[in-house]
């Protein structure tokens, strides 16, 4: 499936949720990553952040979709991260 996924972290914990994200999916904005995952990997990447953010401050949004053919993306000026699987 493709994921998306947007945070808004305390900043003491910013640097440790990005180490984590960077080994699932790729960088594409300061607080956003995106990607091909399985159920599995999303799982095991939720396990591991739950880890670092405190649920009463922290927010972690994963927006998934089945059929990347159905999602269409569009970059308004420069790029930051690149992804070789988006539409």
């Amino acid at each position: 499936m493709y994921v998306v996924i947007i945070y808004d972290v305390k900043i003491d914990r910013i640097d440790a949720v990005r180490h984590i994200l960077k080994k699932y999916l790729t960088w594409v904005q300061n607080s956003a990553f995106e990607g091909e995952l399985t159920v599995g990997k999303l799982e095991e990447l939720r396990i591991l952040v739950s880890h670092v953010i405190e649920k009463e401050q922290d927010s972690i949004i994963v927006y998934t979709v089945n059929n990347p053919t159905w999602l269409e993306k569009a970059v308004w000026g420069r790029e930051k991260g690149t992804t070789d699987n988006v539409l």
